[in-house]
């Protein structure tokens, strides 16, 4: 029997059924194994183990125990009154302050649903006791909160990097451009409905108030200087920025801020370590599947199928942008990393696409699909803050994926908006 019409028919039927996305990728890929191949069955740990075996991985659990202990320090607090002192006054404009808060956070958490959960339990409650609709505030919040893995530091970053073998010095730098291009577009959107329905702003307010914010948020503000100039300085590896950003956290929380308590950490590191092993459980498995696809050539099949349809790459990205969004619909960022790039790379390696400027692309696209109903986890952290349904906030965040899609058109094809700064800084 064919291994790839095994493993992508028990794939989809696992997927279909809501089997958590990690189990479904190895059980896929054991099925596979099994009726299949000649592979022996032990071999399978093996590789999940080879997989996760990783310097470049490490990252992972470092930078969320830093976004949690982040969070925990009060950081997320200052960091929204920053934004609501420097541009709340516009129209819509704790709208637009959810948009620039969570463009400050990305550059600390790593993390969409993470961003979510920080800022939206303190600006979906303000923008409701304003007067904005529950499911425009909570949709305007979601949209944003997927800026956490395009701006650095980023952990669909680590994880393409790990296996597109790319730089993940390049890919964060890239991202920097790409994450205010994407925020651009949704403070636009977000004026225009505010503007349309009637939404003001708050008071202006004075250099005093402004400059009091500022000096309130200056640690938090730094991590982002600290994590990437170091990186960018030659001090450090993304994997020691994950350890020094853990250390630089605990520090600010406990002895600056004062509101990270000793008696947190045990709960905090229980966290982390859930989350991590999410994380892991996905790559490790996903790395089997991986596998399965390279030994069955679906990847050259892939190529050449795309090949055949046009070698324009303003066609091939179209149609790989197309696919992507798809796939975020139904995969979550990590899960859609680890089985398409295998797949795609090649593809657009073939049509002389920069492999950064395509992981950016990628990025942006899974951005997009954690707002994207029915897997939009994005979505779902809103909900819960807000207490609506998902059907109301997926109405609402139509407008908002609308400006989004038309950034990623934008950072598609202008690869300059990636490959400008890296270039800069003669990263290679």
């Amino acid at each position: 029997m064919d291994v790839a019409a095994i493993i992508f028919a028990v794939f989809t039927l696992l997927l279909l059924l809501g089997v958590p996305i990690s189990f479904t990728l190895g059980i896929a890929s054991m099925v596979a194994l099994w009726f299949g191949t000649r592979v022996p069955m032990e071999n399978i740990p093996q590789m999940m183990f080879a997989a996760s075996d990783s310097f470049t991985l490490l990252a992972i659990p470092f930078f969320i125990l830093a976004g949690i202990l982040m969070e925990k320090s009060g950081i997320s607090g200052r960091l929204v009154n920053l934004a609501n002192r420097m541009c709340g006054s516009s129209i819509g404009g704790l709208a637009t302050v959810s948009v620039v808060a969570s463009m400050f956070f990305a550059a600390i958490s790593g993390s969409g649903p993470a961003t979510v959960a920080a800022l939206g339990s303190i600006l979906i409650p303000a923008m409701i006791a304003a007067g904005y609709d529950e499911g425009f505030a909570s949709a305007i919040m979601a949209t944003s909160g997927g800026i956490g893995v395009i701006i650095p530091p980023s952990i669909a970053f680590i994880v393409y990097a790990v296996v597109a073998n790319a730089s993940v010095s390049k890919l964060f730098m890239a991202g920097v451009l790409p994450g205010f291009v994407v925020g651009a577009a949704l403070i636009v959107a977000g004026y225009v409905i505010s503007r349309k329905r009637g939404y003001r702003g708050a008071e202006v307010a004075t250099a005093a108030e402004k400059w009091q914010a500022a000096k309130d948020a200056f640690w938090g503000v730094m991590t982002p200087v600290i994590i990437l100039g170091g990186i960018y300085g030659g001090i450090f590896t993304p994997t020691e920025a994950a350890g020094i950003a853990v250390i630089y956290a605990f520090i600010i929380g406990v002895f600056v801020h004062r509101e990270l308590k000793l008696g947190d950490l045990p709960r905090i590191l229980v966290d982390t370590g859930v989350s991590s092993a999410v994380v892991m459980l996905i790559v490790s498995s996903a790395a089997v599947f991986s596998w399965l696809l390279a030994n069955q050539n679906i990847p050259a099949l892939a190529a050449e199928w795309f090949l055949a349809i046009s070698r324009d790459p303003i066609v091939i990205l179209l149609l790989i942008n197309i696919l992507l969004l798809i796939a975020g619909c139904f995969l979550d960022a990590i899960s859609a990393m680890m089985i398409l790039v295998p797949i795609l790379v090649p593809v657009v390696t073939a049509l002389g696409v920069d492999i950064t400027h395509f992981g950016i692309i990628m990025t942006v696209n899974l951005a997009i699909g954690m707002v994207t109903p029915p897997v939009g986890v994005n979505l779902y952290v809103a909900c819960s803050i807000a207490k609506i349904s998902i059907e109301k906030i997926s109405k609402a965040v139509v407008p908002l994926l609308a400006a989004a899609i038309v950034a990623l058109m934008m950072i598609s094809y202008i690869p300059w908006l990636s490959l400008a700064l890296p270039a800069y800084l003669g990263l290679k």
